[in-house]
């Protein structure tokens, strides 16, 4: 699996009132923690890799943890790469094990998220501790054939909300948080 992603710093009431007059489909707001981990026999950083455990809190529902790989990107334009994610039942125990393998935890990124779908794509609006705000649009894609399409639709959307794609950012939030 692919993820197609495009991310741009923005004001988010404004692309708010712009998903609104684009009848965009609300689908619910979020807190998330990511705690981020580097390898014992390789650093991430080097190799444009990632691993975290993202504890996730609905407003309307019970948290959810998942633990996420994200593969090195695939191209020069966008933040599109593989991505192997899988819920896990506790965030204490995976990190238990991570750790006890020689994982180490670097950082954790805290934001809040709100999510709307506008043709066919994710749309989230994300206020960054310590960091700012973003607009992301991202969809998924089963295979290499598909990026480009993906990623022009994912260009398409940004400017209809307003945004140049020309304005996005590569550099992931925990990136943007080790740098501030």
């Amino acid at each position: 699996m692919y993820e197609v992603e495009v991310k741009i710093p923005a004001e988010l009431e404004a692309v708010r009132d712009r998903l609104e007059a684009l009848e965009a489909t609300r689908r619910g707001s979020v807190v998330q923690a990511d705690t981020y981990y580097n390898a014992p026999h390789r650093d991430f950083a080097e190799t444009d890799e990632a691993l975290r455990i993202r504890s996730e809190r609905p407003a309307d529902g019970p948290e959810e943890t998942h633990v996420t790989y994200k593969g090195p990107l695939v191209d020069e334009e966008t933040k599109t790469r593989e991505e192997f994610e899988t819920g896990v039942e506790n965030d204490e125990t995976i990190d238990a094990i991570l750790t006890s393998l020689g994982f180490e935890a670097t950082a954790t990124v805290r934001k809040d998220r709100e999510r709307f779908s506008l043709n066919g794509y994710t749309v989230t609006l994300d206020s960054v501790d310590g960091v700012g705000e973003y607009v992301e649009v991202e969809t998924e894609v089963a295979d290499e054939s598909n990026l480009e399409t993906a990623r022009e639709g994912a260009y398409d959307v940004l400017e209809r909300l307003g945004h140049d794609p020309d304005d996005q950012l590569q550099t992931s939030y925990l990136g943007l948080l080790l740098e501030s």
